[in-house]
């Protein structure tokens, strides 16, 4: 044990490798980054401000909404703010202490992403399939007391992996074949055994991969029934129509997801292992506020307001 606590202490810090070696791509990676970055955090900024502006969007509906756009957010700065310094400092290291915060938030905001995605399928298909009993169902109680659900599980996930970390002994060579600090790419970095980490960290992804999916998944199946049963045309469209964005960004998030995860076994990330992590951690971020934007009345309405007294002042 003293080894491995020798050992692991001797490592002050990894080596990310980012996306490329090439110097001369680095600029462009920067200003594509960074502005990929900005259209991210002020889209989903401008989400949030709409929603806590506008009385009408005062539901259940909105409330998660608002709280998966600052999720966007922190999820994408976890990852990407760290990338954009080392290029602009042409510097590729990470303290290990920073990795180790680093991991730990992205586990969160990642997780957080997820279960919020299926508790709003869980809204929707309240919403419609029992549209009478809707206020009483998802009352404000109730919304509080999933959002803290969220957090709890994301943080004792986290917390836990983080934990399990500590007890991991590192080689001195400890070069991450990526732009962030990833639980997997980390655990392949080790000199110590890490069989223990490996079945949690598959275990727990599978858990929080699966459950949720089968959420969103069962939630959707019970919503298309009830709109198959609505007689008339304009009766479907409208109700459809209410979760028509949410389906878009789960159907984009589990879709970069399960790039990342199918890549995540490999030694050194192929290129395309690298773009399933820039969809996943910066691309459907950057497009969700877009899509509730730009298939929303009520989202464009409040968006208009807010720009209007944004003019006025």
């Amino acid at each position: 044990t003293h080894m491995e606590v020798g050992n692991q202490t001797a490592v002050s810090k990894f080596i990310l490798l980012g996306l490329s070696e090439d110097i001369n791509l680095k600029p462009l990676l920067f200003g594509l980054f960074l502005y990929m970055y900005l259209v991210c955090a002020l889209g989903n900024l401008l989400i949030v401000l709409a929603i806590s502006s506008d009385s009408h969007l005062h539901t259940p509906m909105y409330f998660f909404l608002s709280n998966l756009s600052l999720t966007d957010i922190c999820f994408t700065s976890t990852a990407v703010l760290k990338m954009l310094v080392n290029i602009q400092t042409q510097s590729n290291t990470i303290t290990y202490e920073g990795c180790l915060t680093q991991m730990c938030f992205f586990m969160i905001f990642a997780g957080l992403d997820n279960l919020l995605l299926t508790v709003m399928a869980y809204d929707r298909f309240v919403a419609i399939c029992h549209p009478l009993h809707y206020t009483v169902i998802m009352n404000p109680r109730l919304c509080g007391l999933l959002l803290l659900l969220c957090w709890l599980i994301c943080l004792t996930y986290s917390l836990l992996q983080s934990l399990m970390v500590l007890r991991v002994a590192f080689c001195k060579e400890t070069e991450i074949p990526h732009f962030f600090c990833e639980l997997a790419q980390i655990l392949k970095l080790a000199c110590s055994d890490t069989f223990v980490n490996d079945i949690l960290l598959y275990f727990v992804t599978g858990l929080l991969g699966v459950i949720p999916l089968t959420g969103i998944l069962f939630s959707y199946s019970r919503i298309i029934s009830c709109i198959m049963g609505i007689s008339s045309a304009v009766g479907k469209y409208k109700a459809f129509s209410t979760c028509g964005s949410h389906l878009l960004v789960v159907a984009l998030f589990y879709g970069a997801g399960l790039g990342v995860y199918l890549t995540s076994g490999t030694a050194h990330p192929s290129r395309k292992g690298s773009i399933a992590s820039v969809m996943y951690t910066v691309v459907t971020p950057t497009l969700n506020p877009f899509i509730y934007s730009l298939r929303n009345r009520d989202m464009k309405r409040a968006l208009s307001r807010l720009f209007r007294r944004g003019a006025y002042f």
